[in-house]
Formats: C-alpha cells, structure tokens, sequence
C-alpha cells in the first residue's frame, strides 16, 4: 500500500476537498497530521462529512490547534510545543491520503518546516494549484523546491476555471502530468466526491 501526501502551493488551495476525493479515489484513508483554526468546522471533520465512513477511516490530527494560524504561533498562543519526532503515520491497512498542512514552507517550529516532516516520510507526492494572480510563481516555486529535496511526485491537480496557458507552462516546466481538474462547485457533497473519484482514476497509475 502507499502513502500519498496532498500538498499545496500555499493555504486555502483546495488541499481538503482534493483529499477526500483521493481517497475515495484510492478507496483509502485518511489523516491531516496538523490542523489549526475553528475544530468544529477543522479539514479532518469536513473530510469525514464527506466520505461514508464504514468505508474510510479518518485518523484523528496528531496536533489540532484552535487559531487559524501558522502551527508555531497557535502552538504558541496555546502553551503548546509541537514535537515532530513524535508525529507519524498511521500504520494503515489501506492507501493514506495524508494532508499538508498551508504551504510545503510553513513552520511547524521555531526549527522545523513542513515540508521536513513530511519529506522524512515515504510516500509519493500530489500538488494542488489553485488559479490566481501569482499562483503560476507560487507553483513553480513549490514544485522546484520539492524536486530539489528529490521527493517522488505523482502530479498537479488544478483547482479552479482552467487557464490552459498557464496550466500547460507549469505541466511542460516541472515535467509532470495533469492528474484531475477541480472546477468551482456550488456544493460540496458526497455525490460530488464519488463524481470526480470516478473522473480522475483512469488518470493514476494502478
């Protein structure tokens, strides 16, 4: 079984959303190791609305942290020290769909960035873009840091109405290849997971 981790070209990319259908996709599991902001409302309690959980298990956060922050600082603000030596995955049965947490540089710690825990992991990486004014930098930026440290990437899942220009720049830059589209959707539902589950698959090795 693999790991896939979803990583983003920063925060409020489509991360979440994206993981639920891949690990529909994957008939898989899933965990968000880090979260921080509302806990009623978190990416983990999104995730499981939308999957039929005697399906899929959702693995609780290692860390969940109330302000919508940076780990450090709503650690900081909550007395609480995030230690990575004791953050790890689930020994799970099945696929896991592990989700990042803001950007692959957002810190974890005063010493510790996120894409140093995550990387220390093995798994096969999945980069979500979502179309705005800089995200072609932003991507090509995330996807260059992320080979540099040479981590295996599966692919890029635009989030948002297709700008092809700019979608086919990034795709014959990094060399990788275009794994699913994720169009603006009114709502958000388990039938619409199940739809683009069943879109993407051909898309993804087997």
């Amino acid at each position: 079984m693999r790991n896939v981790i979803v990583a983003g070209i920063g925060t409020g990319v489509g991360k979440t959303i994206v993981s639920a259908i891949l690990t529909q996709l994957f008939t898989g599991q899933y965990w968000k190791p880090i979260q921080c902001g509302n806990l009623e409302q978190s990416d983990t309690q999104t995730v499981k609305n939308l999957l039929t959980l005697n399906q899929h298990r959702v693995y609780p956060p290692a860390y969940s942290l109330k302000a919508p922050l940076s780990p450090h600082e709503a650690a900081r603000l909550e007395n609480t020290i995030i230690d990575p030596q004791k953050i790890s995955p689930p020994r799970s049965p099945k696929n896991l769909i592990i989700e990042t947490v803001g950007g692959i540089f957002t810190p974890l710690t005063q010493h510790t960035l996120s894409i140093d825990l995550f990387s220390s992991w093995d798994a096969h990486w999945i980069v979500v873009s979502r179309h705005y004014l800089g995200s072609l930098n932003h991507t090509l930026l995330t996807l260059e840091a992320l080979k540099n440290r040479k981590i295996p990437l599966l692919g890029i899942i635009f989030n948002g109405k297709p700008h092809l220009e700019n979608e086919s720049l990034i795709l014959q830059a990094a060399q990788l290849p275009l794994l699913g589209r994720l169009l603006p959707e009114r709502n958000i539902n388990q039938t619409l997971i199940h739809r683009y589950a069943k879109q993407w698959f051909p898309h993804f090795p087997h």
